[in-house]
């Protein structure tokens, strides 16, 4: 379930600046996600579609994860309608505050997985035996 999006090409600039400079809930994330450590899931950092930079996104299951620090409890509505936008693209949004990832980092990754097994387009096992297809079947 992979999907090419357009994005705004003005915002690459900005997506590169930000991986630069990281917050330190990023970074905690990061450092676990990164290199297809969860699962075998592949994800990017300040990924830009459309008009928007997700802190990180995974293709392969429309899956994007938003990090909220302090400055958002001012944006909510804000990021409400991102999250209605980005949902309408096919692109399932989940939002964590910081201080989550900094102190329940465990808790964060398991409610990561449970959306990207939910997500996932699962193949099926190339043996027929083990699929269930075998003799009697």
């Amino acid at each position: 379930m992979s999907y090419h999006y357009n994005f705004n090409r003005t915002l690459l600039s900005f997506s590169r600046q930000n991986k630069r400079e990281q917050t330190d809930a990023e970074r905690r994330l990061w450092f676990h996600i990164r290199n297809r450590q969860l699962n075998g899931y592949k994800f990017r950092r300040q990924y830009p579609i459309h008009n928007y930079i997700l802190d990180f996104y995974c293709s392969e299951t429309s899956f994007a994860i938003e990090l909220d620090g302090g400055q958002h409890i001012k944006r909510t509505r804000y990021d409400e309608r991102r999250s209605k936008e980005l949902e309408k693209l096919g692109i399932k949004v989940i939002r964590f505050w910081d201080n989550d990832v900094l102190q329940n980092i465990e808790e964060v990754l398991e409610k990561i997985i449970n959306v990207l097994e939910k997500r996932s387009v699962k193949k099926p096992h190339p043996d027929p035996l083990l699929r269930g297809e075998g003799k009697g079947n």
